[in-house]
């Protein structure tokens, strides 16, 4: 029986291999393999020598220097997957930051949009106005027929409109003279069967404002033929003041007294009080309030009835 201490040789070379290459592939590691340690390790390893007693290399010596160059590898490993994570680390670290500036140039980007809603509002609302403002001696003649011989002199048709239905006025010497009167739209559209309405622009202001005061109180008339007299305003302005007329055909027909007023605007009489509405919702919620009022303005369901 010897002396000499045997070296165990590594067990599954194959799976030892295997495994090596796994772990080197999972970390990406550019480092020596595991496969190549063992095999430096196997030649390392002691070997048993007859008729001599002593080994170049104990036992416990290999084994320390192969825990060594373990611990080396995976130590080596741990530095690279501590770089890798750190890489990773800042990465996420700078996205956070440019996701935050992205959030931050969102924001201020939304508030100026809001301000540039807010000053487009403004301006509309500003060129509507003055749009209103300057038709202020305009009348809006609605129903007048579609004749040569009334197209080619409506300012002596209106000066005749004014004579059957306000006669005091040319008695009180008030200047119904006008500037100009004109069809508008400028061409006629056979597909339509309703005439033009004229537009008449008045050289005075107040007489413009009589004459519209009377037409108010009474059906004007040309020649017997049922005509209507209103302001002459903005598409836009007599488009919200159309949005109106179901509820203000409601509204009369309860006696609240209903008017429209400049530019939009809807007042009313009711339990000895005026009451002015610039919106429809406005309106709505105040008769949802009132029970004399509630579900007789419900413009919904009165579309679908109509329609």
């Amino acid at each position: 029986m010897t002396n000499s201490t045997e070296a165990q040789k590594p067990q599954n070379t194959k799976k030892n291999k295997k495994k090596g290459a796994t772990l080197d592939t999972f970390y990406g590691a550019k480092i020596q393999n595991t496969e190549q340690i063992e095999e430096d390790i196997q030649e390392n390893s002691p070997k048993s020598s007859k008729g001599n007693r002593n080994s170049p290399q104990t036992h416990e010596e290999f084994e320390s220097e192969r825990t060594k160059k373990m611990e080396a590898l995976w130590e080596e490993k741990w530095e690279m997957m501590q770089k890798k994570f750190t890489h990773l680390q800042n990465q996420f670290d700078q996205t956070v930051k440019e996701n935050q500036a992205l959030k931050q140039e969102l924001i201020k980007q939304s508030q100026n949009t809001k301000k540039l809603e807010e000053n487009i509002k403004y301006l509309t609302d500003k060129v509507i106005d003055l749009e209103n403002r300057g038709r202020r001696e305009n009348l809006r003649i609605i129903g007048l027929p579609e004749k040569p011989e009334i197209n080619t002199k409506l300012d002596m048709v209106i000066q005749d409109i004014i004579k059957e239905n306000c006669p005091e006025i040319l008695e009180q010497g008030g200047n119904t003279s006008t500037d100009r009167a004109h069809r508008t739209p400028s061409t006629l559209n056979p597909q339509k069967t309703t005439p033009r309405n004229v537009i008449a622009k008045f050289q005075s202001y107040q007489t413009k404002e009589k004459i519209l005061q009377e037409a108010r109180k009474r059906q004007f008339r040309y020649k017997g033929m049922p005509i209507r007299i209103t302001q002459d305003l903005a598409s836009s302005t007599l488009n919200d003041r159309k949005a109106w007329n179901m509820i203000f055909r409601k509204t009369r027909e309860l006696g609240l007294q209903p008017r429209i007023s400049y530019p939009a605007k809807l007042t009313i009489y009711f339990q000895g009080k005026v009451w002015a509405f610039n919106k429809i919702e406005d309106f709505q919620l105040f008769a949802k309030k009132r029970p004399e009022l509630c579900g007789k303005f419900d413009t919904e369901n009165q579309r679908a009835r109509n329609t």
